[in-house]
């Protein structure tokens, strides 16, 4: 698989993956927790679209607060734009949450730290648009 199709299975993952968690369907919520976080390094930093930080640690203490919580919620990923070196990877895109009549949408810019089997979220900017 090459850097660019690492990081866009990473990215889409992800986003499946939460919609799942967000909706509360899994049959295994335990295992979908570890898919979730295992796709970061542990050094990841988020800047929300608010320009709150949130850690991995943070991340992963928020999560089983939300499972569930948006049985109605839909999440797309689009516009995936990538660029990368041998071990890093930036990747651009837009994602458009739904949840009953509101819709939110952010321009996202993620940094990547790749190996030979996948890409690592490292660090992520979500803008509102």
């Amino acid at each position: 698989m090459s850097n660019t199709e690492k990081i866009i299975q990473e990215i889409e993952g992800f986003h499946q993956n939460i919609e799942k968690w967000f909706q509360g369907k899994t049959e295994n919520q335990e295992d979908l927790y570890q898919e979730l976080l295992s796709g970061f390094s542990p050094e990841f930093k988020m800047i929300n679209g608010n320009g709150d930080t949130v850690t991995l640690s943070m991340l992963s203490e928020w999560l089983p607060s939300v499972f569930g919580k948006f049985p109605e919620r839909s999440i797309q990923v689009e516009n995936i734009e990538v660029n990368h070196t041998d071990h890093h990877g930036l990747a651009a895109y837009i994602e458009t949450q739904i949840t009953g009549e509101t819709t939110t949408r952010r321009k996202s810019s993620a940094v990547f730290l790749l190996n030979e089997e996948k890409a690592l979220w490292l660090h992520l900017i979500e803008n509102w648009i």
